[in-house]
């Protein structure tokens, strides 16, 4: 099976040795996204909140280019730096996806890159 890289200028660019996306037959795999402004490269300022719709930005764009969107996502991964903070992520993801909402797994971890205190990576089914 061949795999087809998946870019866009719209979502940050990756910063290190990955692809933001990689199709393979009608599965796309998103890689991790944090709340980087796709323009600047910077975490966005705000609340929790405000940069968890900024990582659902970024997974969106990512989808667009791939041929999908968010309401086309089968998984979602989710990892926080303080998973008593849940439930903030929660209330975002119940915004962004439509029912029914995708598979998930949410995991504390000890730091993500660049200080953020969240990071998503999906899976993507193609029609």
């Amino acid at each position: 099976m061949s795999r087809e890289i998946i870019h866009t200028d719209k979502a940050p660019a990756a910063i290190g040795p990955y692809s933001q996306a990689v199709r393979c037959g009608d599965t796309v795999y998103l890689s991790g996204q944090i709340p980087l402004d796709p323009t600047t490269g910077e975490l966005v300022d705000g609340d929790l909140a405000e940069m968890t719709r900024q990582v659902f930005r970024n997974m969106a764009a990512v989808c667009e280019a791939a041929g999908g969107s968010l309401s086309k996502v089968a998984r979602v991964g989710i990892y926080l730096t303080d998973l008593s903070r849940f439930a903030e992520v929660n209330a975002v993801m119940a915004e962004v996806f439509p029912q029914p909402f995708p598979a998930r797994s949410t995991i504390e971890v000890s730091a993500l890159p660049k200080g953020a205190p969240v990071e998503m990576d999906a899976i993507l089914v193609l029609d």
